[in-house]
């Protein structure tokens, strides 16, 4: 069996349901589309009144003073920033998740539900609290990079120690990979529930809602602190996408096809800890949106990495954005953490894959 012949393998057939290579290209472009919408929305979303128009006219220089007074500070001090931040999270979750999922060979891996994400807030936590007394001299030699880097060392830790218990003789059990993810992630939250009980009241303040999910308080700092870790992630992912592909194989088929699987785990590994770190370190924990963009796109383009892991990026960012966008209004002039607007939104279709895959539900 030749390389090509076993990519094809792993996509859709054309007997079957059609080769939905075009139809993944065509929802590339589309979603790139969308995309730029969402962006235009996400500035003229708040509780301050700035119209998508004036904005995009504005950005785009097409005409200068459509924003004036405090809407040109609040687009582009305060939402601009917040919404390239968006983008990179919901790109880093949904990336993230394809990843997984193509690495343990199952559609219900997730950093969130698996403990990678707990893992990140661990990290970060670690250094929030404990970045002026025990872990000092580690938060002096990284800066304002010491919270991204406790996170990413969190996610990876765990990473590796799920896959480590999951996976025997190449085989990925899904309930031990769930059950190891719970324990892990109760582990974590256990200890991160310490590190809170020492924090002082304004660093318990800013714990509590960041726990929680938001992109509040976003600024060029905080892009330049995760664009560094989540950007190359995603980069990498996608030029692993064709030994992904090998992967759903089996790792057997992978070795013989002239793959170094080990390689490739460990690449995906550190990619997904890399970009779910960074996230959870800007931004706290924000679920379900790494099982549900590869889960929709895939039951829509099919399987392949090369055209699913572009396609999650750009899916993963647009759903942030008005996820972030409806936090925003739905109790203005306040503002809903956004972990729980996804979490709203992915907790029944988590349900869904559930029972679907249990024959329960033949939708």
């Amino acid at each position: 069996m030749t390389f090509t012949e076993a990519l094809s393998a792993v996509r859709p057939k054309a007997t079957d349901e059609g080769d939905r290579s075009a139809l993944a290209r065509a929802t590339i472009v589309v979603l790139a589309a969308v995309l730029v919408m969402a962006f235009f929305f996400s500035l003229a979303s708040g509780a301050s009144d700035a119209s998508a128009w004036r904005v995009f006219l504005e950005t785009l220089g097409f005409t200068s003073g459509a924003l004036e007074g405090a809407d040109r500070i609040v687009v582009y001090g305060i939402r601009f920033p917040r919404a390239v931040l968006g983008m990179l999270i919901g790109a880093a979750l949904a990336v993230s998740g394809a990843v997984m999922q193509g690495l343990f060979r199952n559609p219900l891996a997730d950093p969130g539900i698996v403990g990678v994400t707990a893992g990140g807030s661990l990290g970060a936590v670690s250094f929030i609290v404990l970045g002026s007394t025990l872990l000092a001299p580690v938060a002096a030699i990284f800066g304002i990079y010491a919270v991204p880097v406790g996170a990413f060392l969190g996610s990876l830790g765990v990473t590796l120690v799920l896959y480590r218990v999951a996976t025997r003789r190449g085989q990925t059990s899904v309930a031990t990979m769930l059950l190891a993810g719970i324990a892990l992630t109760a582990l974590a939250f256990a200890f991160t529930g310490l590190l809170i009980f020492r924090a002082d009241d304004q660093q318990l303040r800013d714990l509590t809602f960041w726990n929680l999910g938001s992109l509040a308080g976003a600024t060029w700092t905080k892009n330049l602190m995760a664009a560094p870790f989540i950007l190359p992630a995603l980069a990498i992912s996608l030029l692993i996408s064709r030994q992904l592909n090998a992967l759903a194989l089996g790792e057997a088929t992978a070795r013989h096809l002239g793959i170094d699987v080990q390689r490739i785990k460990i690449v995906a590994v550190v990619c997904v800890a890399s970009a779910t770190g960074a996230a959870v370190a800007v931004s706290g924990g924000i679920g379900f949106v790494g099982i549900v963009v590869p889960h929709l796109l895939r039951l829509l383009i099919g399987p392949d990495h090369r055209f699913l892991l572009p396609a999650s990026a750009l899916l993963g960012a647009i759903l942030l954005l008005f996820a972030d966008a409806i936090a925003r209004q739905i109790v203005a002039p306040a503002e809903l953490p956004i972990g729980i607007v996804t979490a709203i939104a992915g907790a029944p279709f988590f349900l869904w894959i559930l029972l679907r895959r249990r024959g329960i539900l033949d939708l």
